[in-house]
C-alpha cells in the first residue's frame, strides 16, 4: 500500500455538550478501502461529515495530501472538494427532484470547469452514464423516474465526474434491495481500480466491508475502539465489542443496546457490556494502542497472553 493521503488526527466533534466523535485517528492510502463499522449511534457519519467539512470539528485535524483541511479557507475548501467526493444513504433524498439526472451529473463540471462549453459537458455526462450502468439517453429524465439502485447509480456518477482522489460511502447500499447491493458495489470496486482513488465505506453490513475492505475501522460510542486489517479482524477479533459485533452479525441479531442514553465520562465506554470488564476499566478509559504493527485496540487487556484467543 502506497503512503497516507489522508491522515486524521484527533479529530473530536461535538453537538452542544455531547461528544459524538472523540479524539478519532486513522489514515487512509491511495487505492485503499478502509471499512467503517460500529453500531447505529456510534458516530460513522458525523466522522465522515467531519472529514469533508460539511459539519464543524471541535477539534483535531484532517490532513490532505498534506494541508490540514480544518485550517483551510472556505475558497481554498471549496477548490479542494473536486478530489473529495461522498455517496449518501438516501440515494432519492441526495438528487434534486427538479433538476433532470444529466443536469445533476453535469453540476460539478459546471462548477469547477466553467470554461467547458454545454456540448462537451453533455458528452462527459452521457459517458458517465453508459459507465455506472445506465443509458446516456436516460440524462433528461428526473430522479423520480428511477428505482432506488438506479439513483444511486446517479449519484456515484456525479462523485465520479471530477475524478476524485478520496470518495466516502456513507450507507451507500443499505436501503438497497440484497441483488442491488451486490451491483453498486462491484461497481464501486471497478471504478477504484479505474481511478486508483481511495475509498471509507462506511456500513453496518459486515459481509460486505469483508468483501470489499483493505482494514476496518471499529467504532464505539463515538471512539475507535480496533483498527486491524481485513483478515486478522474477522479471523480473530481482540476488543470485545468487535466480538459482540461479529457475533451479532452471524447470529442476524442486533448487537444488545447499551444500558445507558449517554456514554460515560470515566473509564471504558463499554464496560458496562463487556464480560472481561475489570475494575480498572471504570477507573480509566484505554487508549487505542499498538499490539502489531496493523493491529490497534483500545482495550486495558488486549495485550494479555491470549486474551485475543479466550
Amino acid at each position: 500500500m502506497s503512503a497516507a493521503i489522508l491522515k486524521v488526527s484527533d479529530l473530536s466533534v461535538h453537538y452542544g455538550t455531547h461528544a459524538v466523535v472523540s479524539e478519532v485517528s486513522f489514515d487512509l492510502a491511495a487505492g485503499e478501502t478502509v471499512g467503517l463499522v460500529g453500531e447505529s449511534g456510534s458516530g460513522k457519519s458525523s466522522l465522515a461529515r467531519a472529514i469533508l467539512r460539511l459539519i464543524d470539528s471541535s477539534g483535531g485535524s484532517v490532513e490532505w495530501l498534506g494541508e490540514d483541511l480544518l485550517m483551510c479557507s472556505a475558497a481554498r475548501m471549496r477548490a479542494k472538494r473536486r478530489e473529495l467526493q461522498i455517496v449518501f444513504q438516501d440515494p432519492l433524498a441526495s438528487l434534486n427532484p427538479r433538476m433532470s439526472v444529466g443536469d445533476s451529473i453535469a453540476e460539478p463540471l459546471r462548477i469547477f470547469e466553467p470554461g467547458m462549453d454545454a456540448a462537451q459537458r453533455q458528452r462527459l455526462v452521457a459517458a458517465m452514464l453508459q459507465r455506472v450502468g445506465l443509458d446516456a439517453s436516460m440524462a433528461g429524465r428526473y430522479p423520480h423516474e428511477f428505482s432506488g439502485g438506479q439513483c444511486q447509480r446517479i449519484g456515484i456518477a456525479r462523485a465520479m465526474m471530477l475524478n476524485p482522489k478520496l470518495l466516502i460511502c456513507d450507507e451507500a447500499v443499505s436501503s438497497l434491495d440484497v441483488s442491488i447491493q451486490g451491483q453498486i458495489i462491484n461497481l464501486l470496486l471497478d471504478l477504484q481500480r479505474e481511478t486508483g482513488m481511495a475509498m471509507l465505506f462506511i456500513s453496518h453490513n459486515l459481509s460486505i466491508v469483508r468483501h470489499l475492505s483493505h482494514r476496518v475501522l471499529v467504532m464505539f460510542m463515538g471512539r475507535l475502539v480496533e483498527i486491524a486489517s481485513r483478515d486478522a479482524l474477522f479471523a480473530a477479533p481482540v476488543h470485545p465489542y468487535t466480538r459482540a459485533l461479529l457475533s451479532a452479525a452471524a447470529l442476524r441479531s442486533p448487537v444488545e443496546p447499551p444500558a445507558e442514553a449517554s456514554p460515560k465520562t470515566v473509564g471504558c465506554a463499554y464496560q458496562d457490556r463487556c464480560r472481561y470488564a475489570l475494575p480498572l476499566c471504570a477507573a480509566s478509559a484505554p487508549p487505542l494502542a499498538a499490539l502489531e504493527s496493523d493491529l490497534w485496540v483500545a482495550c486495558h487487556r488486549a495485550a494479555e497472553p491470549g486474551f485475543r484467543y479466550s
